[in-house]
């Protein structure tokens, strides 16, 4: 539980109370500051499919000061990578030896175990949950953290113009209950088509399917089963045993990079960007919620000292650059993934079995080796 403090820096309006939300009410309490968060759902943390976070994210959740408490709800999975559809390794990763370099390795849990613990370390008074907030504004010498996804309202106060783009793809989200789960998780790259498996605790296992939006498989189950019926094991087996009513289909979109993550109100508060908001990426990466995580342990050291402006320019010189460079990547990584045509999946797929899975590792340095600032 986090403490009360003695001083106030300010007070803080956060709208949204998902990952990105309810981190950041939590980084700016240790930093002095009162919050409120705002939730439009009645009962967000009894909602949404797998999740799985990287050694990044895990570190943002221990300067958090709730590390301990989400690796107890999790599932660290032996082994990840990606596959060609017959399974042949194309970039395979260790987690021992993703733990030895980078402190952990990759946890799988349910999204909705990951917010209870959020919401649990924060006082019951400061998360107010069916309370939509439609015209985001603190006023004068306050402080609106925009924490309410791609769609964010409070983003179109100071980037009116601001529109995600979309893919032409259609996102599954899936989970199965198996006697025998996998040991190893990972990514399947296909012929215009991905998909991928996380094992979980007491045989469950999270999977996730991207088709073109324009295909059968984009919307009916059936469609989607015969779609990779022939690809390699366990996933047509999983897919069978898939649980209709776990199903979560979205299309994919993304956000290109802001020309900044802040500015004033209408009314003459700041206003500040994280997650989805600020940087909303394809999940190709597995980075969505961890570069949330990271906003969140970023902004609260930065709101510590000084004043309100110079705090946030930080933040914004910190986080900007660096979710720019994984969003586009990220977008390139699902271009690659998704490629239609069967010679340039060949190809590909030779390039990719060419890589050592030492090299791998050490080329995520990049994105799991980010540290909370001072």
């Amino acid at each position: 539980m986090v403490g009360e403090h003695d001083e106030v820096s300010g007070c803080a309006l956060v709208v949204g109370g998902g990952i990105g939300g309810l981190a950041t009410a939590l980084a700016l309490r240790r930093a002095g500051w009162d919050v409120e968060v705002r939730e439009r759902r009645a009962r967000p943390w009894d909602e949404g499919a797998g999740i799985s976070l990287w050694p990044n994210a895990l570190r943002a959740l221990d300067a958090l000061g709730v590390g301990g408490d989400v690796r107890a709800v999790g599932h660290a999975n032996e082994a990840g990578g990606i596959r060609d559809r017959r399974g042949r390794w194309l970039a395979h990763t260790d987690n021992a030896a993703l733990a030895r370099r980078h402190g952990d390795g990759i946890l799988v849990l349910d999204r909705a175990d990951l917010l209870r613990v959020l919401a649990d370390a924060l006082p019951d008074a400061v998360v107010r949950t069916g309370a939509p907030v439609d015209a985001p504004d603190a006023g004068p010498g306050d402080l609106v953290v925009g924490a309410d996804g791609i769609s964010s309202a409070t983003r179109a106060l100071v980037h009116p113009d601001a529109r995600s783009r979309s893919t032409g793809t259609v996102a599954w989200r899936l989970s199965a209950a198996v006697d025998d789960p996998p040991r190893a998780g990972g990514e399947t790259w296909g012929v215009g088509a991905y998909a991928g498996v996380a094992p979980h605790r007491a045989g469950r296992v999270h999977l996730w399917a991207v088709v073109p939006a324009g295909e059968p498989a984009a919307s009916d189950l059936a469609a989607l089963r015969r779609r990779l019926a022939g690809w390699h094991a366990p996933i047509p087996e999983l897919l069978d045993r898939v649980d209709p009513a776990t199903a979560l289909v979205t299309e994919l979109r993304w956000l290109p990079p802001l020309r900044s993550f802040g500015g004033s109100a209408p009314g003459g508060g700041r206003v500040v960007l994280l997650g989805d908001a600020a940087h909303a990426m394809t999940p190709n990466l597995g980075q969505g919620a961890c570069l949330a995580l990271e906003d969140a342990a970023t902004l609260g050291p930065c709101l510590r000292e000084g004043s309100l402006d110079e705090g946030l320019a930080r933040y914004d010189r910190l986080r900007r650059p660096r979710t720019a460079r994984l969003t586009r990547t990220s977008r390139l990584a699902g271009l690659v993934a998704g490629l239609p045509g069967r010679v340039p999946t060949a190809v590909r797929d030779g390039v990719g079995r060419l890589a050592p899975s030492a090299l791998t590792v050490r080329g995520l340095d990049g994105v799991l080796g980010w540290r909370p600032p001072d």
